[in-house]
Parts: C-alpha cells; sequence; structure tokens
C-alpha cells in the first residue's frame, strides 16, 4: 500500500493545544538525520486519513516536508489520543530510508480448517495475533497467512515453524507457540 502524507515544520514555541484548535496535530520526525528530530505539524483531516489506512509500525509511508527540502519513507511509529474522546493528540513518525532493516510487528491471518478442530471437537487457540520481525523497509509484509489445515487434537505450531516471506525474520523466540488445538471440554470438567 502506498500513502503519501505531507506536513509541515512547527513553528517554534508554538502550543500544542492551540496548534489542535486550529485544526493541525503535532507531529514528530525521528532518524532522518542521525539522533535529530524534527517539530512537525500535520491537517487533523491528513491525520485521520492516514490512521484509516495505515497500522502503527507496519505501513511504510511516503513522508514530505516541503520547508525542509526533505522528503523520504517513513513509519508510523505512534499514536497518542485522548483517553476517552479519541480524539489523535500526536504523531510519531520514524524515518527509514537511511536504513537497512527495520523492526516491525506483522498481524498474523489463520487460514484453513484444522481437523481437529472440524473433526474431532477442539477449539482452535491462537496464542500469538501479531510477529516481530525485521525486513527491509521496501518489503514490509501486509500480513502472514498461516495454515491450521494439518493441526490436529493437541497439536501445536511454534515460530520456528512458520514460513516467512524472503527477505523476511523473525524476531520471536524460535520455541514460542504461535498457535494450538485445545481439546473440548467435557462437562464434567466444565463442572469442576
Amino acid at each position: 500500500m502506498q500513502l503519501t502524507v505531507e506536513c509541515q515544520q512547527r513553528v517554534a514555541g508554538s502550543k500544542a493545544r492551540a496548534l489542535r484548535r486550529s485544526g493541525t496535530i503535532p507531529a514528530v520526525l525521528y532518524g532522518h538525520k542521525g539522533n535529530e528530530s524534527v517539530s512537525l505539524t500535520i491537517e487533523a483531516k491528513a491525520a485521520e486519513n492516514l490512521l484509516k489506512r495505515a497500522a502503527v509500525n507496519n505501513t511504510l509511508i511516503d513522508l514530505s516536508i516541503p520547508e525542509l527540502s526533505w522528503s523520504g519513507k517513513a513509519l508510523l511509529r505512534e499514536v497518542q489520543k485522548h483517553p476517552w474522546k479519541n480524539n489523535t493528540y500526536h504523531l510519531s513518525f520514524f524515518a527509514v530510508s537511511a536504513q537497512s532493516h527495520v523492526d516491525v510487528q506483522i498481524p498474523l491471518h489463520f487460514t484453513g480448517e484444522a481437523p481437529g478442530v472440524k473433526v474431532e471437537g477442539g477449539i482452535l487457540d491462537p496464542i500469538m495475533n501479531e510477529m516481530n520481525v525485521r525486513c527491509a523497509p521496501d518489503s514490509i509484509p501486509d500480513g502472514i497467512d498461516i495454515s491450521v489445515t494439518g493441526l490436529g487434537l493437541g497439536d501445536s505450531l511454534l515460530v520456528k515453524d512458520i514460513v516467512l516471506p524472503a527477505g523476511v525474520s523473525s524476531l520471536d523466540e524460535p520455541e514460542q507457540t504461535v498457535v494450538k488445538v485445545l481439546a473440548p471440554q467435557t462437562s464434567g470438567e466444565a463442572e469442576a
């Protein structure tokens, strides 16, 4: 997915609350020049559209800052929202154009039907919903499909059993359980 966002450099001394009232949201860009960061603003409407289509630590964004004559690839690293109003308060971007690889979290999608569930009446128990991986910035997968068609009652898949796309390596422990098929509870076990 290709997303393009334009930000402006934040005026020194501007207050975050005043920016939000004027229809812009404070943001920051890290990693474009080593440890240096840049304070930015983004239009509230553009931020909301971005958040509808981008996932934190997963979606590569084309970010441009005209005042600095800078444009490049960035990841949306953090989104701060108001606790109960759900208004976006702040965005953090991380430039990845200079990075040979990035560490991201990728959602897991379980496909197929496990015989342990369909035939033997077991329950599919996904232990992990996302996996920590390392890959090149331009090859971040949208998700990882995991087939559960070979799982019988009591079987499980470990991180080391998952086939990852080319150029993607797992950062999770190889012996960590990803998904398993649990035995169904009998009425006696449920009462106990």
